[in-house]
């Protein structure tokens, strides 16, 4: 068995919930988020663990903490798997981004790459902090299972470096709800996407809330 690395989104904030720009601030879960904390732990605490890296934020600590705890394994902080700063964006409605950044806020819509949010972080600036803990998950562990728990961004932003979509697009092309599951898998051939977007651990109630 090659390297599997299982990405997981944290679990639903009020930040979340409203679709506001949130990367930088730093809210906790909902009383619903940890309970798809506790739901992604139930359901993958039986398989054999690696290593779980996770973001530095409150979200994805408590996320990552029910399997943690469960399986006895130590989360290993990582600052390059933080969400995008927003910049000068942190907290504010899309309405309220557009008429106050107008020309950053559409060159961000028309090429996020290069393009960051007003005092804010490129796509090409978080491939390349993410790109090094990638790497050295891929250094360390030749198989097994590896749990990454990031950020909306920063996961749909991995994908695209790993599977050669332009990171411009990665808004347009990538889904990636709160609480769910992708798996990439390495073997001679290179990473290849096995699963995506995936809530099928959610208790129906939870499932059926929004996922952005």
């Amino acid at each position: 068995m090659g390297l599997c690395v299982y990405m997981v989104r944290h679990g639903e904030t009020e930040a979340s919930k409203t679709g506001g720009y949130c990367g930088s601030i730093d809210p906790e879960l909902t009383p619903e988020g940890h309970e798809m904390a506790q739901a992604f732990a139930k359901h993958y605490q039986s398989l054999p663990w690696q290593a779980i890296y996770i973001s530095p934020m409150k979200r994805t600590i408590a996320t990552a903490k029910p399997l943690c705890d469960a399986i006895g394994m130590e989360m290993q902080i990582r600052d390059g798997l933080r969400e995008i700063h927003y910049g000068e964006w942190e907290g504010k409605t899309p309405t309220d981004v557009r008429a106050a950044h107008e020309e950053d806020y559409i060159h961000w819509l028309t090429e996020p790459a290069w393009n960051p949010p007003t005092g804010g972080e490129s796509s090409v600036e978080i491939a390349s902090r993410a790109s090094l803990v990638m790497a050295e998950i891929e250094d360390k562990h030749t198989s097994g299972n590896v749990l990454v728990v990031s950020h909306k961004a920063t996961i749909r932003i991995i994908l695209c470096s790993l599977l050669g979509i332009d990171l411009g697009r990665y808004r347009d092309r990538i889904d990636m709800p709160v609480a769910s599951v992708s798996l990439v898998r390495f073997d001679i051939h290179g990473p290849m996407l096995v699963k995506h977007g995936d809530r099928s651990h959610l208790p129906a109630e939870l499932n059926a809330r929004p996922g952005t």
